[in-house]
């Protein structure tokens, strides 16, 4: 294992999980493994408990991040898509490694 130096502003683990270790990125990432694309709306169900606002700004911040793939289609109405990229793809597994770890560990977690 390389050592990393957490304590400079250059490390990559800092930087990198910055990027979508908040609850909301986390819970979007993991609702479109597995899927080709979701529509803002069914977002917005599969995660009942997040804001318009956050999702909508949460979701330009994944795009921003190069982890989803925001596709807009000159329609009446409008639809708007969302998948993962092949990097956020490759990140899923470890998602699901985080998952199964919290599945085991909640009651420890959260006493």
């Amino acid at each position: 294992m390389r050592e990393l130096d957490l304590h400079y502003p250059t490390c990559p683990i800092r930087n990198v999980l910055s990027r979508f270790s908040d609850k909301w990125s986390l819970l979007i990432l993991v609702n479109l493994q597995g899927k080709e694309k979701m529509r803002y709306k069914e977002l917005m169900a599969a995660i009942p408990d997040i804001s318009q606002k956050m999702l909508s700004s949460t979701l330009k911040q994944l795009e921003a991040d190069h982890f989803i793939i925001r596709e807009a289609y000159a329609e009446i109405p409008p639809r708007v898509e969302y998948s993962l990229t092949e990097m956020a793809k490759s990140l899923i597994p470890v998602l699901n490694t985080m998952i199964d770890w919290s599945l085991v560990h909640f009651e420890e977690v959260t006493k």
